[in-house]
């Protein structure tokens, strides 16, 4: 089993998102340890990067301020491996193709594992191409995360039967971003998924509060939540590790 596999045995999995070194790379690490003490599930670390397709202005910004912090893949391989000394629960990086093609594919999943990273998500990589990478992580031993989008109907069945670790389903089309309601059929959806595979879902973009992380656990095995989360790093800066622990408490309650 995987480790990724470990944060849904139990419970509802919760997933928070983080962009690292917003708004510098210690606050990152105090954030993701708040995360983590206040029972997060599994961290999604977001590594930054000029041109985040899937994202929407909160987490785009993220990356711009990261960025101007000086935040480079190398220095957050360097914190994910100061994480490791005392936290256990799955890490999963959320970056794009470029960002491993230009550092080099090998070199990347080789720092990933050195690191303590237990897989990738890759939103800019369709299924049809996911043969650039996925034979190097399964080689490496990382799980890269497959993504399920409302408009995918067609190609549920074989996104879901090369599922690794979890599948990714986004809740709403568009990019990330605080949504007030979500209205896509997401039971269906799921229900679709688990017909090809035993591989957990977790629901992701749009989640923000309590009551909808409750509601889209309820349909699946998870609820991912970014945008929410980086909104309060955006207001509260370098103050924001607590803060955020205590919204992620909030979110964990909920999903018990």
């Amino acid at each position: 089993m995987s480790n990724i596999r470990k944060a849904f045995e139990n419970d509802k999995a919760f997933i928070p998102f983080i962009t690292c070194g917003d708004p510098d790379l210690g606050t990152t690490g105090e954030i993701v340890r708040e995360m983590a003490k206040n029972g997060a599930s599994l961290i999604e670390l977001g590594i930054p990067f000029s041109d985040p397709t899937a994202e929407g202005p909160v987490i785009q910004d993220a990356n711009i301020r990261a960025l101007s912090a000086g935040t480079t893949t190398d220095k957050v391989f360097e914190l994910v491996k100061e994480l490791r000394k005392d936290i256990t629960i799955p890490l999963v990086f959320m970056t794009y193709a470029n960002v491993v093609f230009s550092y080099g594919t090998e070199k990347f999943l080789d720092n990933c594992v050195s690191a303590g990273i237990d897989g990738i998500i890759l939103p800019d990589v369709p299924f049809e191409e996911k043969a650039d990478f996925a034979p190097a992580c399964k080689a490496h031993g990382i799980d890269l995360i497959s993504m399920i989008a409302p408009t995918s109907e067609q190609r549920i069945e074989m996104i879901a039967k090369e599922a690794e670790g979890f599948v990714y389903i986004v809740s709403s089309l568009g990019v990330t971003g605080v949504r007030s309601e979500i209205k896509t059929d997401i039971a269906s959806i799921t229900a679709a998924v688990r017909k090809y595979t035993d591989t957990p879902c977790a629901i992701g973009f749009g989640i923000s509060t309590p009551e909808q992380a409750a509601k889209m656990a309820a349909l699946s095995d998870g609820a991912i939540v970014g945008s929410a989360i980086v909104k309060l790093i955006a207001k509260h800066g370098k103050d924001a590790a607590p803060v955020v622990g205590e919204y992620v408490r909030s979110m964990t309650a909920a999903l018990e």
